[in-house]
């Protein structure tokens, strides 16, 4: 353990980027992580209710999945593969074949590509071009995306957007569900913008869609929306892809966001959890017919992750392979809903935002969710904010988190924002 903090720190603040963001909020020097825990370099622990933004659904260090890699490691096994076969790959994919995708009666053929969910999002946007022969793609207010060029012209949050600094083009950005004001259906005004000769939009290769919006403060659009958003893109030939890499994975409660609702995307982009161990892996599921790739038309040097095959293999035979870790999540997202709504009567205008285990607050202000966040984080918890002003309180907990760990972290949230709403009601009377 380190006896002096600061001086553990500044190699960071002087050699590190100024873009660095999340360690703004959580000021410690992490050492070890163990489920839903974090330990910092003083020893100190931390409830992680933010799970590296989704990408560790499964929690950290998971036993089955770190002893199948060590044990791959171990005995020499590929590290680096390009896109050849491996004997790994072809065990992951295997998997996700016989679990994912045939009880769902999907065909959907899987593109690996590079690490990242951007990574994903650039090649099915790119490939919705190549099929359709158009360029105009329509994303949707508060919606995000990543942070290379392509997925950043979807992306709508201004501030990111500004980071590219050249235009961000070929992409019409319409209203989400909820957009215009509670109970004002959205996809009237979608349709006549498509078919609406005049209107200005072209007519899209694709439309690109997070069932739940993530970082657009957990906007979660119904199911009614988006089954005529799927009809609408039938009816026209647009193509419906389906950004599930934040909602996807069991975030939202089944393994894709959209499990029940009668809705096939054409394609889905998925990453963060993917892995199951935090390890980069994106992919995209693609309908047979789209697959018209020549060979290497679309690549990149870290496709073939083969550590994170061998974890998302396990991943799936351990949580998906029967209904129980569903029944598991839909039992603790009663628990977060029912919870929040007490959080939210203690806030005067705060409503709930999300669904599944994907739900937070939105306190109305970004200066005080980010103030419930940081008495949070004073007092053992590790929880962010989003939306477009910053003003959700996101709950983005482990997936596996103990109840009993479970509710004593949602504890400590109850805690930080009755203290904040107290300090906040005294400066006022002052």
């Amino acid at each position: 353990m380190s006896t002096d903090p600061s001086a553990e720190k500044k190699i960071f603040e002087t050699r590190e980027s100024e873009v660095r963001s999340y360690c703004r909020s959580f000021d410690a020097v992490f050492a070890t992580a163990s489920g839903s825990t974090l330990t910092d370099t003083e020893g100190r622990s931390y409830i992680d209710f933010l799970s590296g933004c989704s990408s560790l659904n499964y929690g950290h260090n998971d036993p089955d999945m770190k002893a199948a890699l060590i044990e791959h490691i171990a005995a020499d096994g590929i590290a680096h593969g390009l896109d050849m076969y491996s004997r790994e790959k072809g065990a992951f994919l295997e998997a996700f074949e016989r679990i994912v995708l045939k009880p769902r009666g999907m065909d959907h053929k899987v593109m690996m590509t590079g690490p990242t969910g951007t990574n994903a999002v650039e090649a099915a946007i790119k490939l919705a071009r190549k099929v359709t022969g158009r360029t105009n793609v329509v994303a949707f207010t508060n919606g995000f995306h990543g942070m290379t060029l392509g997925a950043l012209a979807l992306t709508g949050n201004a501030g990111k957007r500004a980071g590219a600094a050249v235009p961000l083009d070929n992409v019409t950005h319409l209203p989400y569900d909820g957009a215009l004001g509670e109970g004002v259906d959205t996809l009237p005004l979608i349709e006549a913008m498509i078919e609406n000769g005049s209107s200005g939009v072209d007519l899209p290769a694709a439309f690109v869609v997070e069932p739940i919006q993530g970082e657009g403060g957990l906007n979660a659009a119904s199911g009614s929306w988006l089954k005529g958003l799927a009809a609408l893109a039938r009816k026209h030939g647009i193509l419906l892809i389906v950004d599930d890499i934040q909602a996807g994975i069991g975030r939202s409660g089944s393994f894709f966001s959209l499990d029940g609702m009668g809705i096939e995307p054409d394609m889905i982009t998925l990453a963060k959890s993917l892995s199951g161990f935090g390890l980069p892996f994106a992919m995209v599921l693609l309908k047979p017919g789209l697959d018209i790739w020549k060979p290497a038309e679309h690549n990149g040097t870290f496709r073939g992750n083969t550590h994170a095959f061998v974890t998302a293999r396990v991943a799936l035979e351990k949580f998906w392979a029967d209904d129980a870790f569903k029944d598991e999540i839909a039992e603790k997202a009663q628990v977060l809903t029912a919870r929040l709504e007490a959080i939210a009567a203690d806030i005067p205008g705060a409503r709930l935002k999300g669904r599944g285990m994907m739900q937070g607050v939105d306190v109305g202000s970004g200066d005080l969710a980010g103030e419930i966040c940081a008495e949070a984080f004073e007092n053992g918890l590790i929880i962010e904010t989003s939306g477009a002003g910053d003003e959700v309180v996101k709950v983005l907990a482990p997936l596996t988190t103990p109840m009993a760990q479970f509710k004593q972290g949602l504890d400590i949230l109850h805690r930080a924002v009755r203290a904040r709403i107290d300090d906040n009601n005294k400066i006022a009377a002052e």
